[in-house]
């Protein structure tokens, strides 16, 4: 049991004084309950002797203070001890989201994303109940029935005796279906996993299922995945069915084995009717803790599971990371100027200058065959380099190795450098901070326009409108300005989820500008202009000229019109760099680079015709 809590202990020392707090409350709570038999025992024999209208009045007065003083002391408790619960689970779902922030590519190839969305959001509701209501039923528990014992055993021994000799037969129980509880509520879980994640792709893919008029086959798989929920979520609520009512009986059976023979003590006057009513009170009260009990046990299984599997996230650690980063680098911040002269100041101040080279480069992905094979290529810095080749040759993938979003194996392991250093030598905020990417996949948020492109540079109070000039001009050389201004609310509006209101060639130039207003000094473009039409490409181009000038560019292109301006071009087939040159030197060679300029050449032409 605390080996599968112990994740949780640096969070609850965090916030020990709160439960210290909380306990005190809960000890006052549970004394002045336990006041309450022995006032109505008292009472009872005090009535016999005495009745009389004041006193009467006195003991109800004392009785209801009493009870005000406990009432007021659980209000604390609860206020206290939830509340830290609810805090543990504020700082935990941080810490998850920041866990996975760091986390590399390869580690949401392996984890789904509703997978993912349970753990953070189910899975943290059920460890949040195990540090709230069974932190504090367990301890009402045991501090009443720590203060009530002395109380009831001086009564009489032989009653206690008796009357809790069904306790262990609950014991017994609680053990029992406890394992069994735990079981069923991990594969209702794993089947809620698996709900999540199929709901994702479901919304996500919404405009494919329509297009290919597949809404009844997903409606009816969701359907068959959610009678699997419900069957294993019956099997548990039967198994509780069964633990509470077997429980209450148990504790029924204490009651009338306590009414029994603390009547038959009365009876022959070993005690009074007083200490009897004073027994049975306590009895009464000790009925819900131990019922609690059951509850507990059903919260307690159900967080420890979840407890798991959300530590089985937290506890694998990001495979690409600082460890090897150079110490006297941490002290350059990534540029996160909104003024224009400043950000070009904070990138000059940057110790990167812009020189990539790849020396014998292999790299092979964790669970696929090699991908890129003796990679060998200098890019100096302020130059473009292109690289083309057919689909599946490893393009992306090289690229995708600059910013750190997977790190080259092995030997590879620093056949990567930047300005002479192997990349894994710079903190990953400053390396990627220097390179403005855009991905082959297009994601943008459902924010406004303005907010995406924005989305590598923070906001500063007073500076707002200078960052929305800023956008603009952004935009501007990605050739997406005018048509975002037309519509009714310009570069606040809203594109909805993944960008599901734009088109294609729209989004690709929103991301050109998110990765050129940074004012980076190494700029990717992983087939950056493939949704746009001839045209628009060109206008693009026409601006990134200009930006490209003393910048580190690297450009994916399936178009020769995106690649044969760059100052060299490589032709990656396979995964090997079989051509390399310019555009002049390539379609002198007659190899793959000079096909493929003929066969788009004729297109064209075939196209103006």
């Amino acid at each position: 049991m605390f080996s599968r809590v112990k994740p949780l202990f640096p969070y609850l020392r965090r916030y020990r004084r709160n439960l210290l707090a909380g306990g005190l409350a809960l000890i006052v709570y549970n004394t002045a309950k336990a006041m309450i038999p022995l006032i109505i025992g008292g009472a009872t024999n005090d009535i016999q002797r005495d009745l009389s209208a004041a006193k009467v009045e006195r003991l109800a007065l004392r009785l209801f203070l009493t009870a005000l003083v406990a009432a007021v002391a659980l209000y604390l408790t609860r206020q206290i001890i939830i509340g830290a619960s609810r805090e543990i689970e504020f700082d935990l779902r941080n810490d998850i989201f920041a866990h996975l922030s760091r986390q590399p590519a390869e580690f949401f190839q392996r984890h789904r994303t509703g997978d993912i969305m349970a753990r953070t959001t189910n899975d943290l509701s059920a460890v949040r109940q195990l540090l709230g209501p069974a932190i504090m039923y367990s301890a009402n528990t045991l501090v009443f029935t720590a203060l009530a014992l002395p109380f009831m055993l001086r009564i009489s021994p032989r009653l206690t005796l008796f009357a809790f000799l069904p306790l262990p037969f609950a014991s017994v129980l609680v053990q029992y279906f406890g394992a069994r509880i735990h079981a069923r509520f991990e594969r209702i879980q794993a089947m809620f996993s698996d709900i999540s994640a199929q709901a994702e792709e479901s919304f996500s893919g919404a405009r494919l299922i329509r297009a290919f008029a597949q809404e009844d086959a997903q409606i009816a798989a969701f359907e068959a995945s959610n009678q699997e929920y419900i069957r294993r979520s019956l099997l548990l609520a039967r198994l509780m069915a069964m633990l509470w009512p077997t429980l209450e009986l148990v504790l029924g059976l204490a009651l009338v084995v306590s009414l029994l023979v603390g009547g038959h003590l009365v009876v022959l006057h070993r005690i009074d009717v007083g200490q009897f009513t004073t027994y049975m009170v306590f009895m009464v009260q000790l009925t819900w803790p131990m019922i609690a009990i059951g509850w507990v046990v059903n919260l307690v299984q159900r967080g420890t599971a979840s407890v798991i599997r959300i530590n089985e996230l937290m506890t694998e650690m990001p495979s690409i990371d600082d460890s090897l980063a150079d110490p006297s680098l941490f002290n350059n911040p990534p540029p996160a100027s909104t003024s224009q002269s400043d950000s070009a100041a904070a990138v000059r101040s940057l110790p990167i200058v812009g020189n990539l080279a790849f020396h014998h480069l292999n790299f092979a992905y964790p669970t696929g065959p090699q991908v890129l094979h003796d990679i060998t290529l200098e890019i100096p810095a302020g130059s473009s380099l292109a690289i083309v080749g057919p689909t599946g040759s490893g393009k992306s993938t090289l690229v995708s190795l600059l910013p750190r979003l997977y790190d080259p194996p092995g030997e590879s392991a620093n056949a990567i450098t930047l300005d002479g250093r192997p990349l894994r030598e710079y903190p990953l905020h400053l390396l990627r901070a220097a390179i403005g990417f855009v991905p082959q996949e297009t994601f943008l948020f459902s924010t406004s326009i303005a907010n995406n492109i924005a989305f590598g540079v923070p906001a500063f109070p007073g500076k707002e409108a200078e960052l929305e000039q800023q956008v603009e001009a952004a935009a501007r050389i990605a050739h997406i300005a005018d048509e975002i201004l037309e519509s009714p609310n310009g570069f606040r509006t809203i594109v909805g989820e993944r960008g599901i209101t734009l088109s294609g060639g729209q989004k690709q130039r929103i991301a050109i500008a998110r990765a050129l207003l940074p004012n980076p000094p190494i700029l990717i473009l992983d087939d950056a202009l493939a949704s746009v039409d001839t045209y628009t490409e060109e206008q693009i181009l026409s601006g990134l000229r200009k930006v490209m000038q003393g910048r580190t560019t690297v450009l994916i292109a399936h178009r020769l019109s995106t690649a044969r301006n760059a100052d060299r071009i490589a032709v990656l087939i396979d995964g090997h760099i079989t051509e390399l040159g310019t555009h002049e030197e390539l379609l002198a060679r007659g190899g793959y680079y000079t096909d493929l300029f003929e066969k788009q050449s004729l297109e064209e032409e075939i196209l103006t015709i």
